[in-house]
């Protein structure tokens, strides 16, 4: 059995190992797989080819979110310091579980928690990430006199993996630097046409269709502004709109509860290749499908987060991107932005995206071949 540990910080690393975990199943059917994550199940059980065990574990702490778009750094800091205060105590509940499940090998995005135990349980690690914890948590003012443990717990956590595969906008990994291999872009990638997509949902093909993907956090969008004068499209889950609030203006809004997508067998990289333009914060998850599919991608700031330097940095080589302000994306005001990124050329390269099968081979090879 493999064992995935997964952060539940967003959904962005669920999606990818869901990706890992459907061409693991390709390649060997018979598998068994288990997740430990506060990823609810109904998030994997609606992606995956096949059924996993999903079990709620909190396997780290991650970032804590004001909102999509404000991080809280005092919050993040005290929770970490307060989950790596008994980080042993964690790592030998953890590592006894793993002997008795008769776990075969531990795949983690990216939780230290899961080198630790994979460790104490004389089994392989195989990290799985575009980043580390704590080279994110370096990025923040203060956080090691609010966390003075953490980071050099987490570090010493890190260095017990046996491999690491590592994705690209990567930062981190110093911990791992003997054993890092760098793989391809893993994204959701949708199996259907933009066309048949925009006929299921009944869009009007003479404006834009804009997705819009902040995931949720209580971010209060102007969605009725930003397509009610007749210029856009916006396109929406229920994560991005409270479902109780009525919609003054339908006209240019789309608004899909998940009982919708399943009605119309639709997925989210649906919706991503559905739309001309998905506006976002940039983030792995939304930045690799909108790569994997094809889509422009209109960003705005995230608040303090290394992360998002490295994400800016690189995008515009490998995908059709334009920066918007938070003042403007919080007042509505996006269709002069999306006229003009429609404008902007194709990005120069466009990356591989067939992470999914590197890793999968990669993960077998080394979970079950005994010579390695």
């Amino acid at each position: 059995m493999l064992v995935f540990y997964i952060s539940s910080h967003g959904f962005g690393h669920a999606s990818r190992e869901i990706e890992v975990i459907n061409a693991l199943a390709r390649h060997r059917p018979a598998l068994q797989v288990a997740v430990r994550s506060q990823v609810p199940a109904w998030f994997f059980n609606s992606s995956t080819r096949r059924p996993i065990d999903v079990q709620p574990v909190e396997t780290d702490t991650g970032i804590v979110q004001i909102d999509s778009l404000h991080v809280d750094e005092p919050e993040t800091a005290r929770r970490a310091a307060a989950f790596y205060a008994d980080f042993d105590a964690r790592v030998e509940q953890e590592a006894r579980w793993l002997r008795l499940s008769g776990t075969t090998a531990v795949v983690a995005d990216v939780p230290p928690l899961a080198c630790a135990a994979a460790a104490r349980a004389g089994l392989p690690a195989i990290v799985l990430a575009n980043f580390t914890w704590d080279w994110i948590y370096r990025g923040f003012d203060g956080f090691d006199q609010r966390a003075p443990r953490a980071i050099d717990v987490i570090t010493r956590a890190y260095q017990t993996a046996t491999h690491a595969l590592r994705l690209p906008l990567h930062g981190g990994f110093d911990a791992m630097a003997d054993v890092v291999r760098d793989i391809p872009f893993i994204a959701r990638r949708s199996t259907h046409s933009r066309a048949s997509i925009r006929a299921a949902l009944g869009v009007d093909s003479g404006r834009p269709l804009v997705l819009a993907s902040f995931g949720g956090h209580s971010l209060r969008m102007p969605y009725e502004i930003a397509g009610g004068d007749g210029r856009l499209t916006v396109l929406m889950t229920e994560f991005e709109w409270n479902r109780n609030e009525a919609i003054a203006n339908p006209t240019h809004l789309i608004c899909l509860t998940q009982e919708d997508m399943a009605n119309r067998h639709l997925r989210y990289e649906d919706l991503v290749v559905a739309a001309d333009v998905v506006i976002s914060k940039p983030g792995y998850g939304i930045v690799s499908e909108c790569i994997a599919n094809g889509t422009a991608l209109l960003y705005t700031s995230r608040g303090r987060m290394i992360e998002y330097d490295v994400f800016v940095d690189a995008m515009p080589r490998m995908l059709r991107c334009r920066f918007i302000s938070q003042e403007d994306v919080l007042a509505g005001r996006w269709a002069d932005s999306v006229d003009a990124l429609l404008a902007q050329p194709e990005a120069p390269t466009r990356p591989m995206t067939n992470g999914a099968d590197v890793a999968a081979e990669f993960i077998l090879k080394k979970a079950f071949t005994a010579s390695s």
